[in-house]
């Protein structure tokens, strides 16, 4: 059995990175329950373990002791940045990490940057830096700093369910990569998986014309509509029967 463990980073007291209507404690926490949720359900032999899993105040030394103390194989510390300017997505390792943390973090890494390429979403890249809890953690240890709260662009896209779907898919894909994990056979999760990226090939041709008229971007076509996606379609739809 493997032992994963997720730290949301921040909580209680401490609410993180706050801007644009967004708190980091609780955006990382929505991201580490789900990361808990799916990889415990489609995989086998795994167990993930959690800093938190509510919206409590931890100490750094607490964090990484406990996970210490569980024998962890692997551990993820979830963030949000702030400050970045033009937001986007980065890692990070020890400055003097073991050669499996850095090539957990470049699979990782890897693997969200994936999940995110249909949304422009900017790859800040894998670095290494000073940090408590890839510091103090025992095992090969990556902190990810998942879009800019005080960065307009990214505090939007925050706001979407696809896009914390992504993350969320992301770390999974990534974590059961580098533990070599066996997808759970006939699992219902595995059966109603949906890559939201993949057009239906029954929807193939409509969908190409309605990206080449403008009616939509051409991304996530799998993913479900918003009401002001749909206004914003509807309303391209009235400009072109207008001319």
């Amino acid at each position: 059995m493997k032992k994963v463990w997720i730290d949301a980073g921040h909580g209680g007291k401490d609410p993180g990175a706050v801007a644009n209507g967004l708190r980091e404690k609780d955006i990382v926490l929505k991201i580490a329950l789900g990361v808990k949720k799916q990889l415990e359900a489609e995989y086998e032999g795994v167990q993930v373990l959690m800093s938190r899993g509510s919206d409590v105040f931890l100490e750094l030394s607490e964090r990484t002791a406990a996970a210490n103390k569980a024998g962890a194989d692997i551990l993820v510390s979830i963030h949000c940045n702030a400050g970045g300017g033009a937001g986007g997505f980065e890692s990070f390792r020890y400055t003097n990490a073991l050669s499996e943390s850095v090539s957990f973090q470049s699979l990782l890494h890897q693997e969200i940057m994936a999940a995110l390429k249909p949304y422009g979403i900017t790859d800040r890249g894998q670095k290494s830096k000073n940090l408590h809890m890839v510091r103090e953690s025992k095992m090969p240890a990556v902190l990810t700093e998942n879009l800019f709260v005080d960065v307009a662009k990214d505090a939007g896209l925050m706001e979407r369910q696809e896009i914390i779907v992504a993350l969320i898919a992301g770390h999974v894909v990534g974590i059961a990569k580098h533990l070599d994990l066996k997808k759970k056979e006939g699992s219902a999760v595995a059966k109603t998986e949906r890559n939201i990226n993949v057009v239906s090939p029954w929807a193939a041709s409509v969908w190409k014309a309605m990206t080449e008229q403008g009616y939509v971007d051409g991304s996530r076509p799998g993913a479900p509509i918003t009401r002001e996606e749909m206004a914003v379609i509807i309303g391209r739809l009235k400009k072109n029967l207008q001319k």
